[in-house]
């Protein structure tokens, strides 16, 4: 049986955990939600609204939410930190501009993430959580 993260026609996790969220804002900006889907381990979470987490079908349109802005995003990596097969990035991020139904936008903030590197020697989201310790 195979998965999303499965699928060999798009962009694969990296295997530099230091890389992940510049290559997940790279995949971002170009509009590629299943490149975003496969940053994810099956069950991983991303947190949209702090204390909100979301896995699954949430997780799924809370990216399709914000790729619908229009807008790209900014991810710089601040700190990342590696014991074993588990990664915590600090990262700052940000999504700034006119959105395509002409409201302004303004989202910004220092993400405290957990990744795993999988069997695939390839590291994915485990947790997203891009308002830190918001």
């Amino acid at each position: 049986m195979t998965s999303p993260h499965d699928d060999p026609t798009g962009p694969a996790p990296g295997t530099d955990p230091a890389q992940h969220a510049t290559a997940y804002a790279a995949a971002f900006n170009a509009g590629d939600a299943a490149a975003l889907d496969r940053a994810y381990e099956p069950g991983g979470v991303v947190v949209p609204h702090p204390g909100h987490p979301a896995r699954g079908p949430e997780r799924s349109a809370a990216t399709a939410y914000l790729l619908g802005l229009g807008l790209p995003m900014d991810a710089r990596v601040r700190h990342t930190y590696v014991a074993g097969d588990i990664a915590l990035l600090i990262v700052d991020w940000s999504m700034r501009g006119t959105a395509l139904d002409g409201t302004a936008v303004d989202f910004a903030g220092t993400a405290s993430d957990v990744l795993r590197r999988g069997p695939d020697g390839c590291w994915r989201y485990v947790i997203d959580n891009p308002f830190g310790t918001a």
